[in-house]
């Protein structure tokens, strides 16, 4: 009897599996850029500096910030992602302008997530913050007592960024950041509105007050309180 033929090794194939690697140098630096280019952009419209339906045009921002033409495409999607920038077909990108409806629909967001801002300040503010804002509300005396608009405007972004970093809650901070930048517009031209900020001026101190006596509902309030009057005004635009 004819023993078999010998059979060939066998051959055990394992299936690829997903391996976490590193991201190649090339893309981690666009990447990197990427992030650098979008956090000046959105600085730009924070600061009034972009405003709404501005074009955005690769080539030149490729040049300002010294960023590959990819990093640069890749920086106005992120800032798309985030309500600032809207890319039009056949016509690239540009900011993105926000209608009175919208700020005001925008506004009422920022009134449930500024008051849970508020009410965590309220609750975490350290004696040395205390102090901080005391002084930030005795600038804000001074600069609306010498008529000076722009200071006061900067200083009421400094007192909202102030309360959302006190509260130390990142994920409102995020939502709040994004609300802001894309109601930039308003926001000044509230501020430069005559007689507005003697208005708001109680409101933020009222904030402050309550902030300071670690009134959790009470700060929660005062800055409910203040942006209904944002809104209202901005209903009288």
């Amino acid at each position: 009897m004819n023993a078999d033929p010998p059979r060939p090794a066998e051959r055990h194939v394992i299936a690829d599996a997903p391996l976490d690697l590193p991201a190649a140098p090339a893309d981690a630096d666009r990447s990197a850029d990427a992030d650098r280019v979008a956090g000046a952009i959105r600085a730009g419209i924070l600061a009034g500096e972009l405003v709404g339906e501005q074009r955005l045009v690769e080539a030149e921002l490729s040049d300002r910030h010294a960023a590959s033409r990819g990093a640069v495409r890749t920086a106005l999607l992120m800032l798309a992602h985030e309500g600032l920038v809207e890319r039009i077909a056949n016509r690239g990108a540009r900011v993105r302008a926000v209608s009175t409806a919208e700020a005001i629909d925008i506004t009422e967001v920022r009134m449930v997530v500024e008051g849970l801002c508020a009410a965590k300040a309220a609750e975490r503010v350290t004696d040395a913050e205390i102090a901080e804002l005391r002084e930030l509300a005795d600038a804000m005396r001074t600069a609306v007592a010498a008529g000076e608009v722009v200071t006061y405007s900067q200083l009421n972004e400094r007192l909202h960024t102030r309360i959302r970093q006190i509260a130390d809650q990142p994920v409102a901070a995020e939502v709040l950041g994004r609300l802001r930048a894309q109601n930039v517009r308003h926001q000044f031209r509230l501020a430069l509105r005559p007689g507005r900020p003697q208005v708001s001026l109680p409101e933020h101190l009222a904030i402050i007050d309550e902030i300071c006596a670690r009134s959790p509902g009470g700060a929660e309030r005062a800055i409910r309180r203040h942006l209904e009057s944002v809104i209202e005004a901005l209903r009288a635009s």
